[in-house]
């Protein structure tokens, strides 16, 4: 029988393997010219312009119009807080699994700490209330969700399409909103320097007002994932 999780923001030998998780990523993307840090303050984000084409973009839009369904959310009523679509894409497909292999080398961190992406599709209305990517210790989330990877170490998130008006992302805490743009990846550190879950984190994908948006996004894990 496994132990039970602990009751805090992470445990010591967690909490040392997301400082240096953060490091080795903070490393590689100062190094790579077409990463730009966001400037904001105890958080770190960074974007990458076009890093899917316009084919690989298309292509990806079409996979997610044939696996969503309506989104869930842990521990959340989803028609409360998660009003779009959404669906993981199946990872035995060549094209997939070399746009996960490219995600995967431009952070530096292990294949299989990284969850299957997911594609999201939000109509006019829709959106996403804010919410934390990691895991609230002690949450019925966290307890489930401990054991196969532990804590969200990064996440990466692509935009796929520009929206006519609405849909950014919006990180309160950090008082910025990211506008959509069609191939941009946008990477972000959910620990703080200290290895702790960051609750400055907390962001929102905005209610479209005209158009569609589309992205995927893949969460990466402490340890291995499944």
């Amino acid at each position: 029988m496994a132990s039970q999780p602990p009751h805090h923001s992470a445990n010591e030998p967690e909490r040392d393997l997301l400082r240096r998780i953060g490091r080795k990523v903070r490393k590689r993307l100062e190094a790579n010219r077409s990463a730009k840090r966001v400037a904001v303050d105890n958080a770190e984000l960074w974007t990458i312009q076009r890093f899917f084409d316009p084919v690989e973009c298309g292509r990806l839009m079409s996979i997610i119009d044939t696996v969503a369904r309506p989104s869930t959310v842990h521990d959340y009523d989803s028609s409360r807080i998660r009003t779009s679509y959404s669906g993981d894409v199946d990872v035995r497909d060549p094209f997939i699994r070399a746009l996960q292999r490219r995600i995967d080398a431009l952070l530096g961190i292990e294949p299989s700490h990284g969850e299957t992406i997911q594609g999201q599709r939000y109509l006019p209305g829709q959106e996403f209330k804010p919410h934390t990517d990691w895991f609230w210790p002690g949450s019925p989330a966290w307890e489930r969700e401990w054991p196969n990877g532990g804590q969200r170490s990064f996440t990466a998130m692509a935009y796929l399409n520009e929206v006519e008006a609405g849909g950014e992302t919006h990180f309160p805490e950090l008082g910025i909103a990211v506008r959509p743009r069609a191939g941009m990846l946008l990477v972000w550190n959910n620990a703080d320097l200290d290895g702790a879950p960051n609750q400055r984190m907390v962001h929102a994908g905005m209610p479209v007002a005209r158009g569609v948006k589309y992205i995927i996004t893949k969460w990466y894990r402490c340890g291995r994932w499944y």
